[in-house]
């Protein structure tokens, strides 16, 4: 089952929010325009920031932690987040925590609108509690970019190391004045042939900037940063791994109260974006390493845990049922571990779909008070590997049974945008009940967040379905026996 719908409007999908509000009628976006001459207020400064840039994966993933003062003479709770326009678009996950009270859980964070003449967007960040004038705070800011990485060179041999560049600012942007900042840069190993060196005049101790040691870098600290400030850097490492990047991943979970039974199916659009082959493809040499297990950039197996009780797995692409794959059963987890049918290099694409079912009493509980059910299920699962994968667009269905109404749901998960549909199926009569989420600009990281889903189910449309069957069967007989009891002979002419 491929969904129709498509995803439109890439800057007010980046509306993120802590959690879904449960009436899913209200969209989950920006009313703040903002004019494209508009300058945040003046009424932050940032004490100390340290940001820690982590490249061990195959996406960028940024965490600032900033001491935030209020320098105005009144209270206030929104921090403007600046981002370059062209940039803001591949920001996913972005989280917004108390540094020293992080058990308060994230705060709300929205993208506010732009005319399309500004070069620069924000996040707006809402402080559960206004900060006092001169009172500090500590804000822990988390997201990830994708798409930011760059295979330099851009196509290499087929057993060659793949280098990838970022670049960057060595000033965290910011729309405040900040007294003291540094960038700590954590690379995958050591092997960082080219780097950008600035002067030991911009660095606050006047030494050689930046510091190295091991596999860490340090740009800063730097001092009296204005607003708005930037000074571009770049860096080149070794990350000999595929970049797998997911444009679209169709998610659909059915829920059968009849027979139990929940069943997933996932749809992957995926590519390798890392350094093309210089060269065709030998599959002589590829044999050949295969045994050896090198460094690649290939992308050669998916694995992916399930939850326990998976079963019946199947796993197609658009040429076929696909046989190398492995399904183990575990107390604690199942295993999926996919091969797909050809190494992925860089620049090759590979769609496929997967599947299994599992007991529905694992996921689903009935309240005490009503009809009500709740389902309680992880909104993404698919492939965890060590270097990653990030996912542009996911959509996510929830089919529950025919007559389901009062359908709410909670999660997570930044939601772009949601809605509530029929989907119709063998002997349906008004068709099934759906509920389609839609998010962008996921990671890994975000598998084990969940979905709750409430809905009411009265008894009585549960007996929807065999009534009609049951009437139906009972109209075909009584056809049968009408038409059966017809007398189509020719009569005998009468004579004159």
């Amino acid at each position: 089952m491929r969904s129709a719908t498509l995803f439109s409007g890439c800057i007010a999908a980046l509306a993120t929010l802590v959690s879904a509000e449960l009436n899913i009628s209200q969209p989950l976006l920006s009313r703040q325009v903002l004019p494209s001459i508009f300058k945040p207020p003046q009424v932050f400064k940032n004490v100390n920031l340290v940001r820690t840039t982590n490249l061990d994966k195959a996406y960028p993933r940024e965490t600032i932690n900033v001491i935030i003062e209020n320098v105005d003479s009144a209270p206030q709770s929104e921090y403007y987040l600046p981002f370059e326009s062209g940039l803001i678009s591949r920001v996913g996950g972005l989280e917004v925590k108390d540094k020293k009270a992080p058990e308060q859980g994230v705060f709300k964070v929205e993208v506010v609108e732009y005319d399309t003449e500004s070069p620069t967007e924000f996040y707006l960040i809402h402080l559960p509690t206004p900060l006092a004038p001169g009172a500090q705070q500590t804000l822990s800011i988390t997201y990830s970019i994708l798409s930011a990485l760059s295979p330099v060179p851009s196509s290499i041999e087929q057993s060659a190391k793949q280098y990838l560049q970022y670049t960057f600012s060595a000033y965290v942007p910011s729309a405040y004045e900040t007294l003291k900042q540094k960038t700590k840069l954590k690379f995958p190993n050591s092997d960082v042939p080219d780097y950008t060196s600035l002067s030991s005049s911009l660095n606050a101790d006047s030494v050689a900037d930046p510091q190295k040691q091991g596999s860490t870098f340090t740009y800063g600290p730097y001092s009296s940063i204005p607003a708005g400030a930037s000074e571009p850097i770049s860096v080149r490492y070794e990350f000999t791994k595929p970049l797998t990047h997911t444009s679209l991943l169709e998610r659909d979970i059915e829920i059968s109260h009849w027979g139990g039974n929940l069943a997933i199916e996932e749809r992957y659009w995926l590519s390798n974006l890392g350094a093309s082959l210089k060269n065709h493809f030998s599959r002589v040499e590829w044999q050949k390493t295969s045994y050896m297990s090198p460094a690649t950039s290939a992308l050669k197996a998916l694995p992916i845990p399930l939850t326990p009780g998976a079963l019946n797995p199947y796993f197609t692409d658009d040429i076929g049922n696909v046989s190398t794959s492995r399904f183990r059963t575990g107390a604690r987890e199942s295993h999926l571990e996919l091969k797909p049918r050809y190494p992925v290099f860089g620049g090759w694409k590979y769609s496929f779909r997967i599947g299994w079912d599992a007991d529905l009493s694992t996921y689903l509980r009935r309240l005490s008070t009503g009809p009500s059910y709740v389902l309680r299920v992880p909104f993404l699962e698919g492939p965890r590997m060590p270097e990653g994968i990030s996912y542009s667009r996911i959509h996510v269905r929830i089919i529950l049974p025919e007559g389901a109404t009062n359908v709410q749901y909670q999660t997570a998960v930044p939601i772009v945008s949601s809605e509530v549909g029929l989907h119709n199926t063998f002997m349906d009569t008004i068709g099934r009940t759906v509920l389609s989420l839609h998010a962008i600009n996921l990671v890994d990281d975000w598998r084990e967040r969940e979905l709750l889903v409430s809905y009411e189910y009265p008894w009585t449309a549960g007996f929807r379905k065999p009534v009609v069957f049951t009437v139906g069967m009972f109209a075909v007989f009584v056809t049968v026996w009408v038409v059966g009891s017809l007398d189509m002979r020719i009569g005998k002419a009468k004579k004159a």
